[in-house]
């Protein structure tokens, strides 16, 4: 039995079809490892309940003839288990695509899943900082000790807040990125690129960092460097941003994710086009850039009446 089967008890057509589909995901969807290895473990725990459920390892067999109130009694397992339910969500989008797979590569056809409904997640409104307290960060991060660490960290939270990255974006950038033009070319997920406008003060945070920093990396390294001259970890990052919540009184929301939330909803809140956002952010889908249409109410409301002279009268 190969090793992708073994991990659950199950059959040789079923380890074939999951080899089958992580395959797919990293060369057709260009899954990341990370991205990959979730979506794995997903499966996996989705599998392993069937072992108990079914009373054995699942065939392929028994995995297409699964009825609804199979998938359901999965779902109230984990409702049960306490699991969050963005997690269940995404378990269960990932068993739906690991069963439309299975569909379109001709092990079987499944159509159980589709009465299936995913649980309801309350909506979520991203958490941004103001504009003073975003900026207060970027000041903030000159009280190292050691001066190329803290123009590092300057330039590093700089491009998150300064050009909407995600952290993993900005870590992933090669050295030959610097010193920065007036755009600049980010691989995001799914490996999509997408070019983002670099403000002046990000490129001289930027030009601080490379002239200051005493390691020399190859242009093909990393950009950002650890105190040891390695890739830098998205901890010291996240760590940097909880010191500054500390130092500054901000909330516990205040994270490196935070300044990228922020960079969109202040946009937004000056006038910028939502479909130009959506480029900027790399979002696949308008839907989740509409989000930060519900953060700044409060703002437009005030900005309303201070302008509208039905409301100053």
């Amino acid at each position: 039995m190969d090793a992708v089967a073994a991990d659950t008890g199950t059959d040789d057509r079923l380890g074939e079809a999951r080899r089958a589909w992580a395959a797919w995901l990293e060369a057709e969807r260009r899954a990341s490892p990370h991205t990959l290895a979730a979506y794995r473990d997903d499966l996996a725990g989705f599998l392993s309940f069937l072992g108990q459920h079914l009373g054995g390892p699942p065939s392929l067999d028994e995995l297409i003839g699964l009825r609804p109130a199979d998938y359901r009694a999965w779902l109230a397992r984990r409702a049960r288990d306490d699991y969050a339910r963005s997690s269940t969500v995404r378990a269960l989008s990932v068993v739906r695509g690991f069963v439309r797979f299975l569909d379109r590569r001709g092990y079987g056809h499944a159509p159980a899943l589709s009465a299936v409904r995913a649980p309801k997640l309350p909506q979520s409104v991203p958490k941004a900082l103001t504009p003073e307290g975003a900026e207060a960060v970027l000041a903030g991060a000159d009280d190292e000790a050691l001066p190329w660490i803290a123009a590092r960290d300057t330039a590093l939270l700089s491009l998150l807040y300064g050009c909407g990255l995600r952290i993993g974006e900005a870590l992933a950038l090669p050295r030959s990125t610097a010193p920065l033009g007036e755009a600049l070319t980010v691989v995001g997920k799914g490996r999509k690129e997408r070019r983002v406008p670099v403000l002046p003060a990000v490129r001289a945070a930027m030009v601080e960092y490379v002239r200051l920093c005493p390691w020399k990396a190859a242009a093909d390294g990393p950009l950002f460097l650890g105190a040891r001259g390695g890739a830098l970890q998205p901890a010291v990052a996240q760590r940097r941003m909880r010191d500054a919540r500390r130092r500054l009184g901000l909330p516990e929301s205040a994270t490196p994710h935070a300044l990228r939330h922020s960079f969109a909803t202040h946009l937004l809140a000056a006038g910028g086009d939502l479909r130009a956002i959506q480029e900027l952010l790399g979002h696949a889908s308008l839907s989740t850039t509409q989000r930060y249409t519900a953060v700044d109410t409060a703002q437009l409301v005030a900005t309303y009446n201070r302008a509208h002279p039905r409301a100053r009268g």
